[in-house]
């Protein structure tokens, strides 16, 4: 993907969707992707598409016969209960970015309208679970798993009962249920079906944006202190901490343009593709001061940037063969992962006002065969791990097969352990490309074949991902498609996204393939739940490169809630994703016009003949903690407002209560120091006066 910097204008001369709808996305726990079963399951009811293979099946039915449940009824709610771990939605059942379970997460209440079961038997599961088997034993019984991640430190292996396990049937519920009229998935003793025939919910009516900055960066990072500040990195190596001003308040960033966070300028190399390509705090840097940042150097320029070339013999690829690019030689330039601290003991990360530039740990290396197509976002997950997305290393159409090929990490999406150093022995022995440890549930970490770095692979040129702040199994990837399809992904463990096999949904076979093919049929690839076709969109470049975002979590606009907000570098597009039933991973995209508010801080320039704002470049996406969307530019910052401030109409939104919709920001900085200020002087006080009282008693006894 290219990050061009010249002004352009583009014009949207038509909306075409190859598909609105595109089909669901299931999202396992246990296997990379849903399998499509050539033969159904002979002991879980599952046919077609299945989180189990026939083995799975097989231990399933071992573990239920090893339970030996003598009542026929709960036998077969126990089983129904067992098998749910086959099913395609099976990661909202089990909810495994958080605490694992046993069991699926129950139905357990009276069921609106809108939730994707409509049977009123199913709202009750979780009663017929325990009216059915109260009194039944039940060996090895998976609902005492659940006890003990309620308080218990263990059970004893001679109780069988869950009337001995629980004291009543609104605890037993309580633990294992949950409220279904909220929309989320739950187990109701069958495999999860959705009721289609509703039509989903109207698009918003426009989105509004006000502009609170004239500068232009690739990303933004909120502050985790809880403060009204993030995080603004340029690609030209500049971080800056900046104050957000208050939605509606008028005012604008307000930061030290002279005075940088931190400055990588001197170290990294900038080009059309490379820079300073994304920055992250650690989950716990108010604690630890720990901030990272990716970057590209150029090995040429000085000692600190060589790194094992991407291009080798595990991966068939040999770098003295490959054609010099844009008058680089293969590996010349690099992508670098570093890790930077707030320095001095004495320093409270909430109150650092810069980083030195000097590396804690250089987290990561790879040299580039290519001049493009190296994404280089990194984000740490709910998990705590860091993902890194890379792409395929540039050239069209993928010439050496990296994307498919899984000892290479191009094309891939990677995860890594940032927590743990690893020892020599483990660097030599795993071959890694850094400083880190592979996380133990990694998918490949046990497959000699495979770099256990890799969570995804099949991929082009991610560019923007995100995981939604309500449902942590929702990782959404953007990918930059080459002739046809711009892509959005669900991440999940393991998944092939079929890049070169694949284009988005379309078949894909390159003009030249000297690294080879990979056959259709010999992988399972998991397609887009949102995209467009490059005939969606018109530009003076002739082209289109997708820039992914966020689902909309704040309360802002509450007629954007819940939607996928994503758009097109290179035209004046935005899309909605609205999923529809929810959790089903059916999305409908639509266009979405955006305009304006007439009382924006900064004025907006509008395309020429339209109202429009004429925002040019489309970079990224940023989110601070209250969960308010910005849109970062070429033309500079601008962000999600309330729509009745361009006039849009939202019935939902509660024009009465505008404070409401923007909390007020936590104290700054500047407020902190004040804090601390007192805090000393209070204490120098208090010395003092304690010296005063022993002063004075020891005159009273003169």
């Amino acid at each position: 993907m290219g990050v061009p910097f010249t002004t352009i204008s583009f014009y949207l001369f038509s909306v075409l969707f190859l598909a609105d709808n595109l089909s669901s996305h299931p999202l396992c726990i246990d296997s990379s992707y849903p399998i499509t079963l050539k033969n159904p399951l002979k002991f879980c009811p599952y046919n077609g598409s299945s989180c189990c293979d026939s083995t799975q099946d097989v231990q399933l039915q071992k573990q239920f016969q090893s339970m030996n449940v003598s009542d026929p009824a709960c036998a077969f709610i126990v089983k129904s209960i067992l098998c749910a771990r086959c099913d395609q939605f099976s990661a909202e059942l089990f909810r495994v970015n958080s605490v694992p379970r046993s069991v699926p997460i129950l139905c357990n209440s009276t069921l609106s309208p809108t939730s994707p079961q409509s049977s009123q038997a199913v709202s009750n599961f979780c009663s017929k679970v325990w009216d059915t088997c109260m009194n039944v034993s039940v060996l090895n019984s998976p609902f005492a798993h659940s006890l003990l991640r309620q308080g218990g430190s263990s059970v004893n292996s001679s109780i069988t009962k869950i009337t001995e396990m629980w004291r009543s049937k609104t605890d037993f519920c309580n633990a294992m249920g949950e409220a279904s009229s909220d929309g989320s998935l739950c187990f109701g003793g069958e495999p999860v079906s959705f009721n289609n025939t509703a039509e989903p919910p109207s698009s918003p009516s426009g989105l509004c944006l006000e502009k609170i900055g004239n500068e232009s960066y690739l990303s933004m990072v909120p502050h985790p202190d809880g403060s009204n500040r993030a995080f603004f990195s340029n690609q030209k190596g500049k971080i800056w901490l900046a104050t957000l001003p208050r939605e509606g308040s008028a005012g604008v960033i307000e930061f030290d343009e002279s005075s940088p966070f931190l400055d990588l300028s001197d170290i990294l190399h900038f080009d059309a593709e490379f820079g300073l390509m994304s920055i992250a705090t650690h989950p716990r840097f108010t604690e630890n001061s720990r901030f990272f940042a990716s970057f590209n150097c150029d090995k040429t320029l000085g000692p600190g940037c060589e790194g094992r070339c991407a291009c080798n013999s595990d991966v068939n690829c040999d770098p003295s063969k490959l054609p010099p690019d844009n008058g680089a030689q293969p590996c010349q330039y690099q992508s670098v992962i570093a890790e930077f601290s707030v320095g001095g003991t004495n320093i409270q990360p909430s109150m650092a006002s810069s980083v030195s530039p000097a590396e804690v740990r250089r987290i990561f290396t790879m040299g580039l065969p290519f001049t493009s197509h190296h994404g280089g976002q990194i984000l740490f997950g709910p998990d705590g791990h860091l993902y890194f997305m890379m792409g395929d290393g540039g050239e069209s159409g993928d010439p050496y097969n990296f994307s498919q090929n899984k000892k290479s990490l191009l094309g891939k999406i990677m995860r890594f352990d940032v927590n743990n150093s690893p020892s020599a022995a483990e660097m030599s022995i795993e071959g890694l490309w850094g400083n880190y440890t592979i996380p133990k549930d990694n998918p490949y970490v046990n497959d000699s074949q495979s770099q256990p770095e890799i969570w995804a692979s099949g991929l082009r040129n991610p560019w923007r991902c995100s995981f939604d702040a309500e449902r942590p199994s929702y990782f959404m990837c953007a990918d930059v498609g080459q002739d046809k399809f711009e892509e959005v992904n669900i991440i999940t463990k393991g998944g092939n996204y079929g890049w070169r096999v694949y284009e988005g949904p379309y078949s894909y076979t390159p003009l030249t393939s000297p690294g080879g093919n990979t056959s259709l049929n010999s992988i399972n690839p998991i397609f887009p739940v949102m995209g467009y076709n490059h005939s969606t969109v018109s530009s003076k470049e002739g082209s289109a490169s997708i820039t992914g975002g966020y689902f909309y979590r704040s309360k802002t606009d509450p007629c954007m809630s819940g939607r996928y907000l994503y758009a097109d570098l290179y035209g004046d597009a935005m899309w909605e994703g609205s999923e529809y039933p929810k959790n089903s991973g059916n999305f409908t995209s639509r266009l979405l016009s955006y305009s304006c508010a007439a009382d924006s801080p900064i004025k907006c320039s509008s395309v020429p003949g339209s109202s429009t704002p004429a925002l040019g470049y489309i970079f990224s996406f940023g989110e601070d903690l209250n969960k308010d969307v910005y849109v970062l530019t070429s033309s500079g910052v601008y962000r999600v407002v309330r729509p009745s401030r361009c006039k849009y109409a939202c019935s939902e939104e509660n024009t009465t209560d505008v404070a409401a919709l923007s909390p007020a920001p936590s104290p700054s900085p500047s407020h902190s120091q004040a804090t601390q200020l007192s805090k000393h002087l209070c204490m120098s006080l208090m010395i003092y006066l304690s010296s005063l009282v022993l002063f004075m008693m020891n005159c009273l006894d003169m």
